[in-house]
């Protein structure tokens, strides 16, 4: 039982974008904030820099060269942990009472499972882990005593929205999305993209993954499942709204016809602060209203045939078990090979879809965390066949 008056904070993937507006949060001498412990995969250096800055006890790298690389700038005061069981470690020893999850990807599932475990309040900016494995992380969630506390703003919206309703009372959810850098892009000049523009988003800064997952509107499936599992909705009460401006970071409409909205400034550090200081609300110097931002909202429905990748979302949470698993990892895949110019940009959604198609359906659905690597183990494989393939006929 932590008795500290100051909150301590546990940041995994403290080096990334989530990571590091969130110790900017905690700089300020009246956040109330402490660093219980710092997470990052290999940069070292800048980790470094934070140690300096917080005075974390407890650290932790994944590349063990890395850490050999930061050992010698520790004081004696500070634990380092190394290799791939680092962030495992790092849960098990720090003492928090909020854990930012900022790690990217299916490189952050264990870690939730670990903080699920816990039982403290998990600040869930890895919203793989629910598209991956979402059942089995609210189960684990309710079986050790635990809270989940969305950090996506759309989430993050949605639990804001709700806080003392009733779920029953939920006509549906809108779930809004900017559209991305290609919403009035022609088909054709989607097709070949190039980086540059597909990393351009008009309103948010993010880093490059979940950037292209807004360029192709997968970002926006992942969230569709997410919603599914941390609100137990169906395809039937979600619905996708384009709001070019971003302001308004989702809506929920009730039974009687009332729609309740949260809106802010395009900044994640608004829902990095709900999350930090849940349930309560602190004072932040972060923008509110501004009448000249707000002056004008703009709503238009999705392009399914622009975004095909919007029914794929929909489509996991009517077919559950491993869908959102593979949709994640044949996902990865292909950005990756995007981002490494091993594939144009029209062949993002279709490796996925291709995943997703071939994916057994006659099995039963995971109950463990094994079953569900084994499914994202399949899924890259596969994927990797057909980048592979791609490759070879364009050589």
């Amino acid at each position: 039982m932590n008795n500290d008056p100051v909150k301590p904070i546990l940041v995994l993937g403290s080096t990334g974008s989530i990571g590091t507006q969130t110790l900017d949060l905690m700089s300020d001498p009246a956040s109330g904030l402490r660093v219980a412990g710092l997470a990052a995969n290999s940069s070292w250096e800048l980790l470094r820099d934070q140690v300096a800055q917080t005075g974390a006890p407890f650290v932790a790298l994944s590349d063990p060269a890395a850490a050999d690389a930061l050992r010698p700038h520790l004081s004696p005061e500070t634990t380092l942990f190394s290799g791939p069981e680092a962030q495992l470690e790092l849960i098990a020893a720090a003492d928090y009472e909020v854990a930012v999850h900022g790690v990217m990807g299916r490189a952050g599932l264990e870690a939730s499972f670990a903080l699920c475990k816990a039982g403290k309040t998990l600040a869930l900016a890895n919203k793989e882990s629910l598209v991956i494995a979402g059942d089995l992380l609210i189960d684990a969630i309710a079986e050790h005593g635990g809270r989940l506390i969305p950090v996506d703003s759309e989430h993050s919206a949605i639990e804001q929205c709700l806080r003392g309703e009733d779920l029953a009372c939920i006509r549906k959810v809108l779930l809004t999305a900017s559209g991305g850098p290609f919403r009035e892009t022609s088909l054709a000049d989607m097709e070949n993209a190039s980086q540059e523009k597909a990393l351009a988003h008009p309103t948010w800064n993010m880093g490059p993954r979940i950037t292209i997952g807004s360029a192709t509107l997968i970002n926006k499936a992942f969230e569709i499942i997410e919603l599914h599992h941390l609100f137990g909705l169906d395809r039937d009460r979600m619905e996708v709204v384009v709001h070019p401006q971003s302001l308004v970071h989702s809506m929920v409409e009730f039974v009687d016809g009332s729609v309740i909205a949260q809106m802010g400034p395009p900044d994640m550090r608004g829902t990095i602060h709900y999350a930090l200081h849940h349930p309560d609300r602190q004072p932040s110097k972060l923008a509110g209203f501004d009448l000249q931002q707000f002056s004008q909202l703009t709503f238009e429905a999705p392009d399914f045939e622009r975004f095909p990748s919007l029914e794929l979302g929909f489509r996991c949470v009517e077919e559950g078990g491993t869908s959102g698993c593979c949709l994640n990892a044949a996902d990865e895949v292909a950005v990756g090979a995007y981002l490494a110019g091993t594939i144009p940009f029209g062949d993002i959604v279709r490796i996925s879809q291709q995943v997703l198609d071939e994916r057994p359906t006659n099995q039963p659905d995971p109950g463990t965390l094994s079953e569900v690597l084994e499914a994202d183990r399949w899924a890259r494989s596969l994927a990797e066949g057909i980048v592979a393939s791609k490759t070879a006929s364009t050589t």
